[in-house]
């Protein structure tokens, strides 16, 4: 993914590229009391940007893929439509893995008492600025940009 968005930018563009993501990320994370974190990565799992504290990101990145295969078999195979978002609940708090664009994914660490409406609202939203910024085109039936 990296190697693409290279090509299609340059590295000064593919610099700020990552500085706006990473600023996405800060304004989630803004708007959504008790979200721990998050990052985007692409659909195979390559890392891109992320704001992870006492998370690997590179890991996380990686699990995100395998996550989302298996989740947009499990839409497709349902007859449910491309895959949107998935929302894993633990013990400990949220892991929330939402399309952006066709290409990359936006997962977000939460905390158990967010809200979880809240962070859907947001999440949704920044998934479709991330889309925006990287030159795809939003997910049809997905929420406007706000």
């Amino acid at each position: 993914m990296r190697r693409a968005l290279k090509q299609r930018v340059g590295r000064r563009q593919l610099i700020a590229l990552e500085t706006e993501l990473l600023a996405e990320l800060h304004v989630v994370k803004r708007r959504t009391p008790h979200l721990a974190g998050g990052l985007v990565a692409s659909v195979d799992g390559l890392l891109i940007a992320h704001d992870t504290h006492g998370t690997e990101p590179s890991g996380l990145a990686a699990m995100t893929a395998a996550a989302l295969s298996l989740a947009q078999r499990l839409a497709d195979t349902t007859g449910q439509g491309e895959f949107r978002e998935s929302l894993v609940r633990g013990e400990h708090g949220y892991v929330a893995t939402y399309a952006a664009g066709g290409s990359c994914v936006l997962t977000l660490l939460a905390h158990p008492d967010v809200n979880v409406g809240r962070l859907h609202l947001e999440a949704r939203r920044s998934a479709q600025r991330i889309a925006a910024l990287l030159g795809e085109s939003p997910q049809p039936g997905a929420a406007a940009p706000g």
